[in-house]
């Protein structure tokens, strides 16, 4: 069982990220009192009978953000497992109706399967493709939405998961990096995948980086809060992690956590293998990130040609900064691929605003 301080603490960062305000779910964490299996009063069970109400009155995306909810860090259990399936049939029912046209897409691979939503496929002209993966511990349900702003940026998007995560099966090692590269192929003359450009977060910023020198279709990266070197190798940082992370970690790899320090080094990809990725490059640092060592920002910084950053003080995902930092990643992939116009105009004062409500808001404290 996962400890409820913890679960509360971790999952605020994913809530926001969706765009629900604290207010909405405060009271329902607050009456959470256990992690036992589906039991009353606990985490799973909660959660998912307030998705069951919202999904009763047909509000299908909220239903899924609390799906979703229930089903953090990951199925360990009968009542998450159960979550996660009613999750993947809310957002089903939800983009049917959705502002654009959100389409699925499977690959299947020899280690198993990838699943992906999908828009602004088989245009005329084919349009540069944007991939976006999260991290360790969330869906592609929860991205998704961001499709219609994808499309908005004139580019055909992709959201998947990282392997092991969610609907994807394919085991997540040090070889995982090479998924990137077999969705390109998959997409195939569906997009311009010649130009393609990944948002990664977090974990997942370091299967980009480990991919881009391999594969010269990626033309562009924005990631947040990634791991790259330290975090592999430094025992003493891996003893002090979240247990959440620890434990998705073990999950995920199917190792025992007391044994991730030997493989994990494995993983870190060394200044020599940054100086080789070409494809431009963009990142969020939080200051005061509990599961990435500062260093390793410090070391994209050092190594990574032309990187642009965006650093604030805050905590692994930047939760109190999370409108900035989608406006700033957007804003970037624009600036990567050179494009000028009302979109980019728009993005960057819609940035300066909200950077200078933060001000506000901030001194006002």
């Amino acid at each position: 069982m996962n400890d409820i301080a913890e679960l509360c603490q971790f999952i605020v960062g994913q809530l926001r990220a969706q765009g629900i305000p604290d207010e909405r779910y405060a009271a329902l964490l607050a009456r959470i009192r256990t992690d036992e299996d589906g039991t009353p009063g606990s985490w799973a069970r909660e959660l998912t009978e307030e998705g069951d109400r919202l999904a009763a009155r047909e509000k299908h995306l909220e239903a899924c953000q609390f799906y979703t909810m229930a089903r953090f860090p990951y199925p360990d259990g009968a009542a998450r497992r159960t979550a996660q399936e009613r999750g993947l049939a809310a957002f089903d029912a939800w983009r049917r109706t959705a502002p654009v046209p959100i389409s699925p897409l499977d690959v299947p691979l020899p280690e198993g399967r990838v699943r992906c939503w999908t828009t602004g496929l088989a245009a005329d002209p084919p349009r540069p493709l944007l991939i976006f993966l999260g991290g360790i511990v969330s869906t592609k349900e929860q991205w998704a939405p961001l499709l219609g702003q994808m499309a908005a940026l004139g580019m055909a998007g992709l959201v998947t998961e990282l392997p092991g995560v969610g609907e994807n099966t394919l085991p997540y090692d040090a070889d995982s990096w090479t998924m990137l590269p077999r969705l390109i192929d998959a997409v195939g003359p569906a997009a311009d995948t010649a130009a393609t450009y990944v948002v990664a977060l977090s974990f997942s910023g370091h299967l980009a980086l480990r991919a881009a020198p391999e594969d010269s279709r990626i033309k562009g990266i924005v990631g947040a809060g990634t791991p790259v070197l330290d975090f592999f190798t430094d025992t003493a940082w891996q003893r002090k992690l979240p247990r959440i992370t620890a434990d998705t970690l073990a999950r995920l790899t199917r190792t025992p956590v007391d044994l991730l320090p030997d493989i994990l080094p494995g993983w870190a990809l060394t200044a020599t293998h940054l100086q080789a990725v070409r494809a431009a490059t963009g990142h969020v640092t939080s200051r005061r990130d509990e599961i990435v060592p500062y260093a390793d920002a410090q070391l994209l910084r050092r190594h990574l040609r032309g990187l642009r950053t965006v650093e604030h003080d805050d905590v692994h995902g930047s939760p109190r900064h999370l409108t900035e930092t989608r406006l700033w990643t957007f804003l970037t992939l624009l600036r990567m691929r050179g494009v000028h116009g009302p979109e980019r105009t728009a993005l960057h004062r819609a940035l300066l605003e909200e950077r200078s409500r933060k001000r506000a808001q901030e001194a006002a404290a």
